[in-house]
């Protein structure tokens, strides 16, 4: 309702089908003005001749424009000294007559010219909304053009580290360009699926459980169960979700690939926020860590990756054994740089 009530103000003065229809319209408003101060004749005390008159002339400025304005002005000024100005029924003048028309035609004059600069302004304001509504549409196409070819791009790259792969004999060889087309194809999905023009922070129990289960699915297990627990109304900014993304895929991946090879078993991720400090664990169920293992030494890329993405958000990454068996990967970020 209000803002069909700024359109109609917008769109003010109104520009009818054939100009002389706002004049009949003000003459209609000054006669109207006329019956209602005969009416009022009995209720007001001596004087007040252009009391009734003033809201006509405003009236038709505000709908109508200046012409029409000062054309109602003219009719009712013109009636209230014929009708209730003495003389009656007369157009004598004389001093306080012309002093009285002065007054009535300065205050018309104030109101047609605040009026009519009014409406300028709010034309000007209406041109600038939409002229700043098309940019808006034009920078959020050309963001989106923007994200989607980079997403493209990522994807081709993939692809062809797939293709490459086909002429390659050492398995180890192999297994990298598998595991970085993987890493670019995800890169790709995550961006498309965070970055808005708006620059505003992603939801992120809800796109945790897309991602989760994009992964499980890339994984083909359906022994495998991950659920996600994190505040409903947690956002943060697409700057910290890539990266704490990409910690997410990689260890849920790891759990998958290592905790549980051959069996079924249940991975959960728990965002937390609390104490100044964001807190991302992966929890499985798995065979857990090798007891020769040594966090500093030796690491697979996945965890060297991990570890550079806490680096680079100014957090901490680290993999433990987990209380009752498992593996638990966790990660802490300062909350005033992840929010």
């Amino acid at each position: 309702m209000q803002r069909s009530n700024e359109r109609f103000v917008e769109r003010l003065p109104l520009v009818l089908d054939r100009p002389v229809y706002a004049y009949v319209l003000t003459v209609i408003f000054s006669a109207a003005a006329l019956m209602l101060r005969l009416a009022a004749e009995p209720l007001l005390p001596a004087g007040y001749p252009f009391v009734t008159f003033f809201p006509a002339v405003i009236l038709s400025s505000f709908l109508f424009g200046v012409r029409p304005g000062l054309f109602g002005g003219m009719v009712s000024g013109l009636l209230s000294w014929y009708f209730f100005i003495s003389p009656v029924h007369s157009f004598v003048m004389n001093p306080a007559v012309a002093m009285a028309m002065l007054f009535y035609a300065g205050v018309v004059a104030v109101d047609i010219v605040l009026i009519h600069f009014m409406q300028r302004a709010n034309f000007n304001l209406a041109v600038e909304r939409e002229r700043s509504r098309a940019l808006a549409e034009n920078r959020e196409l050309l963001f989106r053009e923007l994200q989607h070819r980079v997403s493209n791009n990522l994807q081709v790259v993939a692809a062809m580290l797939a293709l490459q792969r086909r002429h390659i004999d050492h398995d180890v060889a192999r297994r990298a360009l598998d595991d970085a087309s993987a890493r670019l194809a995800l890169v790709g999905r995550i961006s498309r699926a965070l970055y808005e023009p708006s620059g505003k922070g992603q939801e992120i129990r809800a796109f945790l459980l897309t991602l989760t289960a994009d992964i499980l699915d890339a994984s083909g297990r359906n022994d495998v169960t991950v659920t996600v627990t994190a505040p409903d109304s947690l956002a943060l900014e697409p700057n910290v979700t890539v990266p704490l993304a990409l910690v997410v895929a990689e260890s849920v991946s790891n759990a998958i690939e290592h905790g549980l090879p051959d069996r079924a078993g249940s991975i959960h991720v728990m965002l937390e926020n609390g104490s100044g400090e964001l807190t991302l664990r992966i929890i499985d169920d798995g065979k857990g860590i090798a007891p020769d293992f040594e966090p500093g030494d030796g690491q697979s890329l996945g965890l060297r990756i991990a570890n550079a993405l806490a680096a680079q958000l100014g957090g901490r990454f680290a993999l433990q054994p987990g209380a009752q068996g498992g593996a638990i990967a966790r990660l802490d970020l300062p909350l005033a740089a992840a929010c």
